[in-house]
């Protein structure tokens, strides 16, 4: 049997892969081996959220109940961003959160993240430690020691406020495209960027609970770009599902994505003195202009692997203060423990808003490399790192492309494939190097 966990905690299609019994079980076990943690007396307290999935009414049903069995009190925020309950979940002093949501994933799958006290992402020993005791006997508290449960009223105002006291000046006279993916964000977005004195047109903010992500957000930016030119606008910002993204469209329509923002903020926050170390993190997906455009600005760029939790644990390692990555996952972690789609979107244009400059003319700060991604299946995704062959490939591919290419071969962490990615100074010469190098992993990674 495979890990429970993934990469961005437990998520399946709801009532078939996630059930309510797997939800409570999960969550009843979080309990006991979070609140095992604490160092204070009394109940351990527990803050939950999600996204506007149909799914989520049954599911937060049954991870209160895991969580209340298990001695737990509640506190159920309703429908908030996952850094909108990260966020609560510190600013209650509770001592864990959960969050009900699939990101990016369409409405019939659901998810289940957890997160520690101060809001912080499980490393995997701790979600390791929970699968565990899912079937695993313990004694049930009663009478007075089982857990009660309330609402939050204000919780989305108090993240709203949170955000508003992060922001360097007011986006006054600026108009602004939101698409909110009919998610988390539907609401929080379009208050937060008027409060700051923009204005906001939106789009999909309308979830229904079966249309998050449909043909929107982040993920299918194009009513966004059509919507920025046809109202003149500055900018759009695009989030998805649980809003822990955010992708940009400059006033031409034209997208600015992860890699790009990140430069943008990288220059602010230097410039600003708070660029901790002048050092950025990013993946190792990260195009290679941004690395140049870095490079050229005296600013360090740490890599690391796929997925915003191994940025996350990078940045906290070291005190550092901005990663992200290219998909529009962005931490800044003098404000935020996660990435935070409507912090970054705030944030953007800010810049914008200070500097006076377009944001097309902010993003040509790096220039975009073509990039090519290439999955490779039906091959020995294990033996890269053992292939001579393979490795005189890659050698032979570098060397024609010198320094204005790249090239990266990993073995997928979540699918049976190898991918190969290349960047070089033309769209043709990309494709062309990453077709010979996907021939080369099919000859020398086969199948035994």
């Amino acid at each position: 049997m495979g890990r429970l966990f993934g990469t961005d905690g437990v998520r399946g299609v709801a009532n078939v892969d996630l059930t309510a019994e797997l939800a409570l079980d999960l969550s009843a076990a979080a309990a006991r081996v979070l609140s095992a943690q604490r160092t204070a007396g009394g109940r351990p307290l527990a803050v939950v959220g999600r996204d506007p999935r149909a799914s989520g009414e049954f599911l937060e049903a049954a991870v209160v109940a895991g969580l209340a069995s298990a001695g737990a009190d509640v506190v159920r925020v309703g429908v908030l961003p996952t850094p909108g309950v990260a966020h609560l979940t510190a600013a209650l002093a509770a001592d864990l959160g959960v969050m009900l949501s699939a990101s990016h994933n369409p409405a019939p799958d659901n998810g289940i993240k957890f997160f520690a006290r101060g809001g912080h992402k499980l490393p995997d020993a701790t979600e390791d430690e929970i699968a565990a005791l899912l079937d695993a006997d313990w004694t049930r508290p009663t009478g007075g020691d089982v857990g009660r449960v309330r609402d939050e009223a204000d919780a989305l105002r108090r993240y709203l406020d949170f955000l508003l006291t992060t922001a360097p000046n007011r986006l006054d006279g600026m108009t602004v495209v939101l698409d909110c993916a009919n998610g988390a964000a539907s609401e929080v977005a379009p208050a937060l960027l008027r409060a700051a004195g923009a204005e906001v047109v939106t789009l999909h903010s309308e979830p229904d609970g079966l249309n998050i992500n449909e043909a929107c957000g982040s993920t299918h930016p194009e009513d966004l770009q059509a919507a920025v030119v046809a109202h003149g606008a500055a900018a759009g910002l695009a989030f998805d599902g649980d809003a822990d993204r955010c992708l940009a469209v400059d006033a031409a329509g034209n997208l600015v994505d992860g890699d790009q923002i990140l430069a943008i903020l990288s220059l602010a926050m230097k410039e600003a003195g708070r660029l901790a170390d002048d050092t950025v993190v990013v993946t190792v997906m990260s195009n290679l202009g941004f690395r140049l455009a870095m490079s050229d600005a005296g600013i360090k760029v740490v890599d690391t692997a796929v997925g915003d939790r191994y940025v996350l644990e990078a940045m906290r390692a070291a005190n550092f203060t901005l990663g992200g990555e290219q998909s529009g996952h962005v931490v800044m972690l003098e404000h935020a423990t996660t990435g935070d789609g409507v912090l970054t979107g705030l944030h953007l244009l800010a810049r914008v808003a200070a500097t006076g400059r377009s944001l097309a003319e902010l993003a040509a700060v790096m220039t975009r490399l073509p990039q090519v991604l290439v999955n490779v299946k039906g091959v020995n995704r294990g033996g890269i790192a053992g292939s001579t062959g393979l490795a005189e490939a890659v050698a032979a591919a570098e060397a024609e492309l010198g320094t204005s290419g790249r090239v990266l071969l990993r073995p997928s962490g979540t699918e049976p494939v190898v991918r190969v990615m290349v960047e070089a100074a033309s769209a043709e010469q990309a494709q062309s190097v990453a077709d010979r190098l996907a021939d080369a992993v099919r000859l020398h990674l086969p199948l035994s």
